[in-house]
C-alpha cells in the first residue's frame, strides 16, 4: 500500500515527521557590543553613590545625588535588552537587574519615602544574594565576573549601612563603590579597544565558551541556534 504524500509516514505505531532542516532559515542580526556602555554606567554610577557615602558631598545632596545616577538606569535598561538580543542571557539578566536597582536608588533618594532607607537596605541584601549566583555562573566572562565580585561585597556593605545605620559600614560600601567602578571601567576600555581593533589588546581573561564564542568560526557561533530562546517554540 502506498503512503500519500503528503501524510508523513507511520512506522511502528509513532509518525515521523519530515527533515525540515533544507527548508529553514535562521536570520540573525549582528549588532555593537552594548557590554562597554553597560560597564560604563555601572562605574559612573558608582563613583557618585561612593562619593555620596564617603561624605564628598553634603549631606543634604541626596537628591542631587538621586537624579544623577537615573541615566544608569536608563543606559543599563537599554544595555539588557540588546544583551537579550544579542543572545547573551547572563549579561542581560545582570544588566537588566542593575539598571532596576539604580532605579529604585534614585527613588529613595529623590523622594524619601518613609523607611525608604530600610527597604533599600534589603533590596541591596537581595541584590548580593543575585549577584553572587551570576558570579558563580560567569566564570568563563572574567571580566563580568570581576565586576560581579566586587559588586558583591559593595552591595553587601550598603545593605547593612542602609539597615544599620553604622557609619562604617557606609564607609566600607563607599570604597568599594570606587574599587566597583576602576573595575567596570578597565572591562568597558578593555572591550572597547578589542572591538575597534579586532583583537583582544588588553587582559579580559574570557575561557570556556566565552573564549570560543570570540576567537571560534562561524560554525561556532551558530552552533545549537536551533535550540536558542528566539528559535524554539518555547522558553
Amino acid at each position: 500500500m502506498s503512503t500519500p504524500d503528503s501524510v508523513p509516514p507511520v512506522t511502528g505505531g509513532r509518525r515521523h515527521e519530515p527533515d525540515l532542516r533544507s527548508m529553514t532559515r535562521i536570520n540573525l542580526r549582528p549588532i555593537a557590543s552594548p557590554m562597554p556602555l553597560g560597564f560604563y554606567a555601572v562605574a559612573i554610577a558608582s563613583v557618585i553613590v561612593g562619593c555620596f557615602q564617603l561624605g564628598v558631598f553634603d549631606g543634604t545632596a541626596h537628591r542631587a545625588v538621586g537624579f544623577t545616577v537615573l541615566p544608569a538606569f536608563v543606559l543599563q535598561l537599554v544595555v539588557g535588552l540588546l544583551a537579550f538580543g544579542a543572545r547573551d542571557v547572563v549579561a542581560a539578566t545582570l544588566m537588566a537587574c542593575f539598571s532596576g536597582t539604580w532605579l529604585a536608588t534614585f527613588l529613595v533618594l529623590a523622594f524619601e519615602p518613609p523607611e525608604g532607607a530600610d527597604v533599600l537596605g534589603v533590596l541591596y541584601l537581595a541584590f548580593t544574594v543575585f549577584a553572587g549566583l551570576m558570579a558563580s555562573v560567569a566564570k568563563a566572562k572574567r571580566a563580568l565576573w570581576l565586576v560581579l565580585c566586587v559588586a558583591v561585597p559593595r552591595f553587601a556593605a550598603a545593605g547593612v549601612a542602609n539597615l544599620s545605620g553604622v557609619a562604617w559600614a557606609g564607609t566600607v560600601s563607599g570604597v568599594l563603590g570606587l574599587v566597583l567602578a576602576v573595575v567596570a571601567v578597565y572591562a568597558a576600555f578593555a572591550l572597547m579597544l578589542e572591538d575597534m581593533r579586532g583583537h583582544q589588546v588588553l587582559p579580559i581573561g574570557r575561557s570556556g565558551p566565552a573564549h570560543h564564542a570570540v576567537e571560534g568560526d562561524l560554525s561556532v557561533q551558530l552552533r545549537d541556534v536551533e535550540r536558542a530562546a528566539g528559535v524554539r517554540r518555547t522558553l
